[in-house]
């Protein structure tokens, strides 16, 4: 699965992350219990909350139905610190994003 893939590359980079001064903060519609496991199991180590009422993935379009099933689009939002979503990807190759990620948070620290 991608989203596996993608997570990965978010906790291989984790302290490039920290060193830009930027959290990685994942979100999904699953259980927090179905979100341990899944960090547990990938070795992630990175926050990520359950959005069960689907409150956060409607506020940001990312909330993807495929017929009965609800679940959370691959996209990513550079948050600046006032709050403000400076950057939004909605086209995710999840390979170099991690890169593709700290390479416009380089640009907008500039």
């Amino acid at each position: 699965m991608s989203h596996q893939k993608s997570g990965r590359t978010f906790q291989r980079d984790q302290a490039q992350y920290q060193g830009k001064n930027a959290v990685v903060l994942g979100v999904s519609v699953d259980s927090a219990n179905s979100h341990k496991q899944f960090c547990a199991r990938e070795g992630l180590n990175f926050k990520l909350l359950a959005d069960t009422d689907y409150k956060v993935t409607t506020e940001y379009g990312s909330l993807t139905n495929m017929g009965a099933a609800k679940f959370a689009a691959r996209h990513t939002f550079i948050i600046n610190p006032d709050g403000k979503i400076v950057k939004a990807y909605e086209d995710v190759n999840p390979n170099k994003h991690s890169e593709e990620v700290l390479s416009a948070l380089t640009d907008l620290q500039k």
